[in-house]
């Protein structure tokens, strides 16, 4: 097993600030992608919650069992955005991300 070395002098990062402005203009949908994660990672630690389990997880405290995903697409200020809400066998599972017919953020 081989060590890296440590960097001993300090790197430095200038922005341009014209620039990064540029390039945040040319990608009006630079956020889509960013929110959209989050949101997903938000509706799999909430069935994890409802279920007691992770994915594939076997415990005595589980709840019940996962049943696939829907599809939703659900408009925010930074655009569209569709996500993979999961299911569960018994249909106890309800996020509190959105309401049940809701497609746009309030």
């Amino acid at each position: 097993m081989t060590q890296k070395s440590k960097m001993t002098d300090a790197t430095k990062v200038t922005l341009d600030v014209a620039e990064m402005k540029s390039v945040l203009m040319d990608q009006k949908d630079f956020l889509v992608p960013v929110v959209q994660e989050a949101v997903q990672a938000m509706l799999e630690v909430e069935m994890e919650e409802c279920l007691q389990a992770g994915k594939h997880e076997r415990n005595e405290q589980r709840l019940g069992y996962r049943s696939g995903y829907y599809r939703r697409r659900l408009i925010t200020r930074v655009g569209t955005i569709v996500l993979r809400v999961p299911q569960d066998r018994a249909g106890h599972f309800s996020t509190q991300v959105f309401e049940q017919y809701q497609r746009s953020e309030k």
